[in-house]
């Protein structure tokens, strides 16, 4: 599905990402860990070109994204994103923010795309939450409406940047089994995240970052029980699932 090769991201003189190859399968559950700057939110913003590589390729379906002529709205429609932040428009009610993006799109009527959020909404209950505006939502009813808003343009993978790092502590768990729910309906996801202990039961695969790299990956078994690299072992001890 993704093919990243030899990917390096620059901004001025700082080298925030370092030769990165990575491969993406049609239903990974893959999970990045690691030190705050050590470049994983850069690694998945560059996997939808919201970040532009300085060098190397995202190949998404057999498309090099970094090709000058690639419509890169249209790859984006197949790239599902959850922010840190929701990044709901405060103006619009919940259905509103869900449906914005089908309809502006033209890949659903305003009928269809009303239909659809509903039933979304129905399945995380919050359908009685449709007309209310994002200022009158918990934390976790915004992140769980933000996942809902990617749902609905059916895409191919769904990256998820710290999508519980802005939550009170016990509004974590309504995301992250919401998240779970997608990926056992078969959604391919990658998510950096500081759950470790949702990282420990998710994800199939763990990558480890340090200072732009990719140092350690594995099965989260693999990670979490036999960590190889001294500086995986480091900061495994520093933390708390």
């Amino acid at each position: 599905m993704i093919e990243i090769k030899n990917l390096y991201k620059d901004f001025g003189k700082k080298n925030v990402l370092k030769s990165i190859d990575l491969t993406i399968n049609k239903g990974d559950k893959i999970a990045i860990i690691g030190p705050s700057g050590c470049g994983k939110s850069t690694l998945l913003r560059c996997i939808n070109m919201l970040e532009i590589p300085t060098k190397g390729e995202v190949i998404f379906n057999g498309v090099n994204l970094c090709d000058k002529n690639v419509e890169l709205n249209k790859v984006r429609q197949k790239m599902g994103m959850v922010f840190q932040q929701f990044n709901l428009f405060s103006h619009l009610s919940v259905i509103d923010n869900i449906t914005l993006a089908p309809i502006k799109l033209g890949i659903m009527s305003r009928e269809k795309a009303q239909k659809e959020a509903k039933r979304l909404l129905k399945s995380i209950d919050l359908l009685d939450k449709k007309d209310e505006f994002p200022t009158s939502l918990s934390g976790g009813e915004k992140q769980r409406v933000a996942i809902v808003r990617s749902l609905i343009l059916k895409p191919e993978i769904i990256l998820f940047d710290e999508p519980t790092s802005a939550l009170d502590p016990e509004m974590v768990k309504e995301v992250t089994e919401l998240m779970k729910k997608i990926a056992d309906d078969g959604m391919t996801m990658v998510v950096v995240s500081h759950e470790m202990s949702f990282v420990e039961e998710f994800a199939v695969r763990v990558l480890f970052m340090e200072d732009g790299r990719i140092i350690e990956q594995g099965s989260s078994d693999d990670i979490f029980n036999h960590p190889k690299s001294k500086r995986l072992k480091e900061f495994l001890s520093k933390i708390s699932k």
